[in-house]
């Protein structure tokens, strides 16, 4: 199993008649992933690598079932977009778009929760459950199935850290990133629990980074598991007041560093690794092999 996607998950892509968007479609499909529908106003009747496109979200839900949508959209449209997923009735949608606005994404976090629905993102790379389904630009060829969830708020570290497990021969179970914007769908926390519930996932690697709250309330949820979770916190040096990288990557305040985190993770029962290079053996470890 997996959590979010699984082989039986129907995708369909809004924006799917765009450059990048197009890319990653024939990058899904190569790995067989059910990319049913896309969306682009004014493209309806086309088709993308043979996925017929349709003018909105309902007109392709007349003709497909789906459970799962990739918003591939700029960042002024990307609360439209999303919206017009969750109204039709999709429990996932998976906000690729970087730089969309903090109100934009806390209005739609907020209507996702009242809906029932898991937004993954926004500002994320996606998912993918190993040798089932991708849902974004993970790369495939750097993960393999097994019994270790991955969940990381950058999505380049989602790749190296999934790599550096596969070529250590410890499989995942399902690789997210779940988005390096201040405000995202679902905090590390909810990944963890959906983790600590899949009858498939032994172990679980939580990479972090500086600024906000998220990982504070990650050690609550860690606290209460009963599965091991390894965890590492980047951007050590990054000083107080300065944005590195991510939107959400803003040390504000003193218990927002690096230390302050791994501290409280670590309280938790979390083993913490230094680097990227020691998370394989800290996995081993804490799986017995």
């Amino acid at each position: 199993m997996a959590i979010l996607v699984s082989r039986d998950t129907r995708l369909l892509v809004m924006g799917i008649s765009g450059r990048y968007a197009r890319n990653q479609v024939r990058e899904m499909v190569a790995y067989g992933s059910r990319v049913v529908a896309g969306v682009t106003l004014g493209r309806g009747g086309e088709t993308v690598d043979e996925v017929p496109v349709y003018d909105t979200v309902r007109e392709a839900l007349q003709e497909h079932a789906v459970e799962g949508a990739l918003l591939y959209v700029p960042a002024p449209a990307a609360r439209e977009a999303a919206l017009e997923v969750l109204e039709a009735g999709i429990r996932l949608a998976v906000i690729v778009t970087e730089g969309m606005p903090v109100q934009d994404a806390a209005y739609v976090r907020a209507f996702a929760e009242e809906c029932g629905a898991w937004v993954v993102g926004p500002n994320t790379a996606g998912l993918i459950a190993p040798g089932q389904c991708l849902a974004g630009s993970i790369a495939p060829s750097y993960t393999m199935p097994g019994p270790v969830g991955l969940l990381s708020r950058s999505g380049t570290l989602s790749f190296e850290v999934a790599r550096s497990l596969t070529e250590a021969g410890l499989g995942q179970s399902t690789v997210v990133a779940i988005g390096g914007d201040a405000v995202i769908g679902k905090n590390p926390a909810a990944y963890l629990k959906a983790f600590e519930e899949d009858p498939d996932t032994e172990a679980v690697v939580l990479l972090g980074e500086v600024g906000g709250q998220k990982e504070h309330e990650a050690a609550a949820t860690i606290a209460r598991m009963t599965k091991p979770v390894v965890a590492l916190i980047v951007g050590r040096s990054v000083p107080p007041g300065k944005t590195m990288g991510h939107a959400g990557a803003l040390i504000a305040r003193e218990d927002q560093g690096a230390e302050a985190k791994e501290r409280v993770l670590r309280d938790a029962g979390c083993l913490i690794a230094d680097t990227l290079w020691e998370i394989p053996h800290l996995v081993s470890q804490v799986l017995g092999r």
